[in-house]
């Protein structure tokens, strides 16, 4: 086993400190100075307030103290004067000074999970015990279109609060996620800046129909680009929807699971100044082992490569496109307002200099969110406005020679150690006796390949109390993005086709509008044993897409770059170089759920959803989706009473059915003719045109239907709790791009409703208080799934015509097979080489015949692409001021093809490239398969984050507090994976599961600060 550890690379001093770095110390330094400051009046001075000339008011201080009810100090309970907006909060050891304005008056005392007291202020000195709120104890779940408390909550749903989100220098939501929840598995694909993690909820559920879950901030409704365009130093708290009992309440969009993200706002009363700063350095933990320019020559040497091939050079080509990188996250916040009205507005910069040269993001993202009670507070208006702006220079992802396209990284390995730079003229070097020879140094330093993303996004909500018991509200949001990316391939760069077409640019506008809208009615009711909570609801969504495609080629010169398209030959203009596209798509809904409650012990949940989709075929644009679950609180029952051992115990069941059209675009389910080349007629050119898909009015909603069953308990005096769940999904009507016969069909494939998937697992979550004291809380949390994936049938007919597709390639050497998980391998077996040193391979069924065709019965079935389990050990502490906090996880049961090893342990290709050093032992000259030699074990450990913080409260007038932090990412890896990291692309789709190379995954070192002013 191979541990991976945490190297500072000696290319940190090549790297100016940035200067946010700059900006964070010397903040640092100021908070220093004023820590140590004194403070301005003392605790035992008398203020005087004039309010007019004529009355002279004296103000009292009043000071106390706030414990729970085991006698432990409660930092952040609030000490409001009754009747006023004048309050304050304790500090870490419970402490409050309030000044108030008659001595007499009455001190409200509130805290998060207790009942609230008011005790008179005309006291020397105030001792508050709270008493535990068993109600208030449950924290507050946000499910679709509401919220309940967890102790009712009936379905499969994981939250993640503020204190538990993952910390340092966070450019993503989904990283804050990584490890925190149950059967939620977020994987990140090296660390490209801007790029975002791949997440999916309870595995793979379909094949093209997508497995992104849906997005909901605030209400809005969106895909995952909507995460993107969050700071993540604004979210309050995220709820997980799992299983189809919660998320069929948002019908055809729930199908993949849903993300519900709820930002902060500001609460009433307060006013509030934040900033929040971190930054971090990066650095590339570990590289592939190369053989220098002396092992390059000398093993040449044995295979008779000429000489003319070493160009006598020493280049490290991995180090002069690498760097250490540096990633910063900047925050202000703040709010203000009274009961009627109160606001937040943040402005957030994220900025990322990746490690790759010429690779970088900079994001800036501004919001504001308002609320306002109107007529007796019987209405409430609340508006969110969010608006973005990402600049993006990414590394080139696709290039290579024609044996091996990927990343520039990949191709640096590839290339020979002695090749130069730079020629003798001071042009980069080139070498023409290898085919399609590309200089990485020079893509990096001559291509442009940049995007500008403009984003804005806000939302209206209007909730008004027509009685006690009904509420109805209106919902209103509007999103629009802009994204352009543009590209320039000059001839500089030597890449081949950039000279054969005297450079290329093109430009991709792409625009997005989406519109939501809802109108609902809620009741509420309790009497006797009975609660009531209903909901009905219209809802209306549509989304328009518009965008152009422009590309030139034969530049004179590289000034304009892709700016100015004019400027290439216009006579060497193709067809495809110029698209253009427009088209929408609407979501019509109806809704209703009832939540029933009994004795406050039995619960039940229906919910019914219709939805029309003008996506689908003419048969089939309406699709419904219903849901039950039941839950029993057996801790409620009488049975139960005196029982120690059990603080909280309940049951859930539930059922349900939800629907996806993700994958479709919107004229999926129609004919369409689309330019076909050009012919010559009566002596001019003219486009040809064909049919580009087959119209399919049947096409119709993927539907999945999940059961759950699950135990939430609480135990030991509330220190140990934790869920268990076991469920299966699975998929029908499956989305697949179908290969169908020419004729009856005018073309050879169509999208249609087919096959079926299925998915079975377990999930376990679990937090236990080790020590709970005075000074100390140590926790130690974690959670753990399983899954099994097995594809059930991909054979059918459509239209009448059969179709036998239970045997699909989907990637390298892995396929779709009847039975068995997604991205099975089925894949030859190696067993040694020949005399010439060439690859051989078992002849399983002995005809002396090596068939390398799909179903080839040479071929053996060794694994998935899939993982099977997933776990996270979550240890926490706090002592006095300091806190700690570990995330390790880990991932197994998957097999990864490694591609990359393959086409870098070959001997015969010392002549034009580069190989491995593990190649010299292994002694392979050349092979013609693809075989299990490259098939390896998937499974590791990662220390994915830990975070030590110190809190200080500075006896100051105007800072509430300050946090400094140091935050390590990705510090160590355990795997026994050969290649640069075990953690691929997971998606599910076409191709997952090999490892062509990858922009290299980072290790940071973070320093944070965060101070609160009053």
């Amino acid at each position: 086993m191979k541990n991976k550890l945490c190297l500072v690379s000696a290319k940190i001093g090549r790297t100016e400190l940035p200067l946010g770095f700059k900006l964070m110390a010397a903040c640092l330094f100021v908070g220093v100075v004023l820590f140590s400051a004194p403070g301005y009046a003392g605790n035992d001075m008398k203020l005087l307030k004039i309010n007019s000339f004529e009355n002279l008011q004296i103000q009292a201080l009043v000071t106390g103290t706030v414990f729970d009810e085991n006698g432990i100090p409660l930092p952040g309970a609030s000490v409001v004067e009754e009747g006023t907006t004048n309050g304050v909060v304790t500090d870490f050891d419970g402490n409050f000074a309030i000044s108030v304005e008659n001595p007499n008056s009455i001190l409200v005392v509130n805290y998060l999970g207790y009942k609230q007291q008011k005790i008179p202020a005309n006291q020397e000195k105030i001792v508050v015990q709270l008493e535990p709120d068993a109600a208030a104890l449950d924290e507050v779940v946000v499910v679709g279109y509401g919220t309940t408390v967890k102790r009712d909550v009936t379905g499969a749903v994981s939250s993640v609060s503020e204190d538990d989100l993952n910390q340092g220098a966070i450019t993503n939501p989904l990283q804050q996620l990584v490890g925190k929840a149950a059967g939620v598995s977020i994987n990140q694909t090296g660390s490209e800046p801007g790029s975002a993690p791949n997440v999916r909820i309870r595995g793979i559920t379909s094949l093209i129909g997508g497995n992104d879950p849906l997005v909901v901030v605030d209400g809005i409704q969106g895909n995952m680009d909507l995460l993107n365009q969050i700071p993540p130093s604004e979210i309050a708290s995220v709820d997980i929807l799992k299983d189809a009992s919660a998320t069929a309440i948002y019908g055809s969009r729930g199908a993949p699971g849903v993300i519900i993200i709820t930002t902060k706002k500001n609460k009433a009363g307060k006013s509030i100044v934040e900033f929040s700063s971190i930054g971090s350095l990066d650095f590339i933990p570990e590289q592939l082992d190369m053989l220098d320019a002396n092992q390059w020559w000398q093993q040449a040497q044995k295979f008779e490569v000429p000489p003319s091939t070493n160009h006598g050079a020493n280049t490290d080509w991995f180090n002069i496109l690498t760097r250490t990188g540096a990633t910063q996250n900047h925050t202000v916040a703040f709010g203000g307002g009274g009961n009627s009205f109160n606001y937040r507005a943040s402005v957030s910069a994220i900025l990322q200099q990746g490690v790759v040269i010429n690779s970088n993001n900079r994001k800036f993202i501004g919001r504001i969110t308002a609320t306002q009670k109107a007529l007796d507070d019987r209405l409430a208006l609340t508006m969110n406005l969010n608006s973005g702006i990402n600049n993006t220079k990414s590394s080139v992802q696709s290039i290579g020679r024609a044996a091996f396209t990927s990343n520039l990284i990949s191709n640096a390995y590839l290339m020979r150690p002695t090749d130069p730079v730079f020629d003798v003229d001071g042009s980069y070097y080139t070498d023409p006796n290898v085919f399609q020879y590309i200089n990485p140094y020079a893509v990096a330093e001559e291509v442009v390949n940049e995007g500008q993303n403009n984003n804005l996004f806000g939302s209206l909500n209007a909730e008004f109390e027509l009685l006690s018991s009904l509420t109805a509200t209106w919902f209103g949001s509007w999103r629009k993005t802009d994204n352009m990316t543009g590209f320039f391939l000059p001839v500089g760069s030597t890449v081949a086709s950039a000279i054969d077409q005297d450079g290329f640019a093109n430009i991709n506008n792409n625009r997005q509008d989406e519109k939501l809208m809802n109108m609902s009615l809620a009741y509420k009711k309790e009497f006797e044993n009975h609660f009531f909570d209903a909901l009905a609801l219209y809802e209306w969504q549509n989304q328009t897409y518009q965008g152009n495609y422009l590309q030139a080629r034969g530049f004179f010169n590289d000034i304009a770059t892709y700016n100015a398209l004019q400027l290439g030959d216009l006579s060497r203009v193709q067809p495809g170089d110029i698209s253009s596209y427009k088209n929408d798509r609407t979501l019509i809904s109806f809704l209703g759920r009832v939540n029933y409650t009994f004795m406050d012990r039995y619960l039940l949940t229906l919910s019914y959803r219709r939805d029309g989709s003008s996506v689908f075929g003419e048969n089939h644009k309406w699709g419904d989706f219903p849901a039950v679950a039941m839950g029993w609180r057996i801790d409620e029952e009488k049975f139960m009473e005196g029982d120690d051992f059990f603080d909280q115990l309940k049951l859930r069941a539930g059922y349900g059915v939800t629907g996806n059209q993700q994958g479709l675009y919107p004229q999926n389910s129609l004919s369409l003719v689309g330019a076909a080349g050009v012919t010559y007629f009566g002596g001019s050119q003219i486009t040809n045109f064909n049919i580009t898909q087959n119209a399919n009015s049947d096409l119709r909603w993927e539907t999945k239907k999940q059961a759950n069953v699950g135990v939430d308990f609480t135990m030991l005096d509330y220190r140990l709790s934790g869920s268990i769940d076991a469920f299966t999904a699975k998929t029908d009507n499956l989305l697949f791009n179908y290969t169908v016969p020419q004729p009856p069909f005018p073309y050879g494939s169509i999208i249609a409703n087919v096959g079926s998937i299925q998915n079975r697992g377990l999930e376990l979550a679990l937090s236990y208080e080790l020590i709970r004291n005075d000074d100390l809380v140590f926790t130690l949390a974690g959670n753990g799934s399983l899954v099994d994936n097995e594809v059930l049938n991909l054979s059918g007919s459509i239209n009448g015509v059969p179709l036998n597709t239970n045997y699909v390639p989907w990637g390298s050497n892995s396929f779709l097979i009847k039975g068995k998980p997604i991205g099975t391998f089925s894949i030859l077996q190696h067993t040694g080489k020949d005399e010439a040193n060439a690859e051989t391979v078992l002849d399983r069924n002995g005809d002396g015949i090596i068939d390398q065709g799909i179903r080839s019965p040479d071929r053996v079935q060794a694994g998935s692409a899939l993982p099977t389990y997933n776990f996270s050990i979550n240890p926490t502490l706090q002592y006095k001021d300091f806190d700690f906090s570990m995330v390790w996880r880990g991932s197994g049961g998957n097999k990864i093809y490694n591609n990359l090893r393959q086409n870098l342990s070959l001997m015969e290709n010392l002549g034009k490239s580069n190989v491995l050093e593990s190649a010299i032992p292994l002694g392979l000259f050349t092979t013609q398969y693809g075989s299990d030699l490259w098939l390896e074990d998937g499974d590791f450990i990662r220390l994915e984050n830990v975070t030590v913080g110190y809190l200080m409260q500075p006896d100051y007038k105007y800072i509430e507090s300050v946090r400094i932090s140091l935050t390590g990412r990705n510090l160590l890896l355990f795997t026994d994976y050969s290649g640069l990291d075990p953690e691929l692309n997971l998606s599910g789709g076409n191709g997952f599961g090999g490892d062509m190379g990858i922009y290299p995954r980072t290790r940071s070192l973070a320093l944070g600060l965060n101070v609160k002013f009053n």
